[in-house]
């Protein structure tokens, strides 16, 4: 059972920066898998934001952003991080970490059937 633990939010000004942490276990090792973070403000649908799939460590992220998000990990300590730059208010929300085996889309939620108890961003103006 793969459990998912999620750190690092927290509240900031437009333009700062935060680092999600995603801290994973009971992973096999020789599985692959689409690890993503989504985020859900209040009123809207969850959207996939950044994710990658281990296999390849291919990395993907939502348009909106592109050139200011990074999705990486470390294999050592099984954690995926999201280094989040340049924020902007509308980046608020409940950011979730997720994983899933293939198959699976790594920016679409359906599929992911592991889930971190999120942790909130803010970003004021």
């Amino acid at each position: 059972q793969v459990q998912l633990v999620e750190s690092g939010g927290g509240s900031v000004q437009a333009g700062g920066s935060l680092r999600l942490s995603c801290a994973a276990s009971g992973y096999t090792s020789s599985s692959y898998y689409c690890m993503g973070w989504f985020r859900q403000a209040p009123g809207m649908q969850r959207e996939g934001v950044a994710g990658l799939y281990t296999r390849y460590d291919s990395t993907y992220y939502a348009d909106s952003v592109k050139g200011r998000f990074t999705v990486s990990r470390d294999k050592a300590s099984n954690t995926l991080y999201l280094q989040m730059n340049t924020l902007k208010p509308e980046d608020t929300a409940m950011y979730y970490c997720a994983a899933a085996r293939p198959p699976c889309t790594v920016l679409a939620d359906r599929g992911y059937n592991y889930w971190g108890q999120g942790t909130q961003v803010t970003v004021s103006s």
